[in-house]
């Protein structure tokens, strides 16, 4: 399950800390959340689907890792990230 073409690039946009960046720990983060999001409504409706949900588990411990690696070298970047996409910490 991938991300919509649009979607991936208003994600992008809104995240980028410079014109053309794709690869900092913002887009990551944003981009693993959303896909996180859409694989936790698919497994609701497909509980026995255990492939898409080990698939998720590997994506959550890999936008933690991501978190803790900004966490530890920008904090304030860190803080306001958790806020736009609300999450838990």
């Amino acid at each position: 399950m991938s991300l919509a073409v649009t979607k991936k690039t208003n994600i992008i946009k809104k995240f980028a800390t410079t014109k053309g960046d794709t690869g900092s720990p913002e887009v990551q983060i944003a981009l693993l959340t959303e896909r996180i999001k859409e694989l936790t409504g698919h497994l609701k409706s497909h509980k026995k689907d255990n492939h898409s949900r080990k698939g998720l588990l590997k994506m959550v411990s890999k936008r933690r890792r991501l978190l803790n690696y900004l966490r530890d070298k920008a904090e304030d970047r860190y803080r306001a990230l958790i806020k736009t996409l609300d999450l838990a910490k």
